[in-house]
């Protein structure tokens, strides 16, 4: 199963070899700039132009949570190894780490001059690394929430 998100503000699942679309998600109000499954593979994530992170429930076919405190588009999501957390880059120049299960954001790393335009928790650690904009990577802990 492949996952993909675009211009059409839609998430698809496409199953191979066969190419066929599986399951199709709606409820951004802009394009889609990432999409990523949960480890356990139950859940995804998306990131969008319209702000916001929505984690959706893929037995229950539809958007569960949306997460909002980015004040301009959201370029990418990742999910952590554990599957408590998400991560969000966003055109505003900061990132954040997002409780799933509080539903709410945890933290927020600031540090980029520019947009930061993608985000990747390193597998089982508590490490995430940004690109920006600025023409920089950072590496962050995201329990100090601080540059490593």
């Amino acid at each position: 199963i492949v996952l993909t998100g675009g211009d059409d503000r839609l998430w698809k699942t496409w199953g191979f070899p066969d190419g066929n679309i599986l399951m199709t998600g709606e409820g951004h109000t802009d394009w889609l700039s990432g999409c990523c499954f949960r480890p356990s593979g139950t859940q995804l994530v998306t990131s969008s132009g319209d702000t916001t992170v929505r984690i959706w429930d893929l037995s229950r076919r539809g958007c569960i949570l949306t997460l909002r405190g980015h004040s301009r588009a959201v370029r990418g999501c990742s999910w952590h190894s554990c599957g408590d957390f998400v991560a969000s880059a966003s055109m505003d120049g900061t990132s954040k780490i997002w409780d799933v299960k509080s539903e709410r954001c945890r933290y927020t790393l600031r540090g980029h001059k520019e947009s930061v335009n993608s985000i990747e928790f390193l597998p089982f650690s508590s490490t995430v690394l940004t690109s920006s904009a600025d023409k920089t990577l950072s590496l962050w802990d995201v329990r100090t929430v601080s540059r490593l």
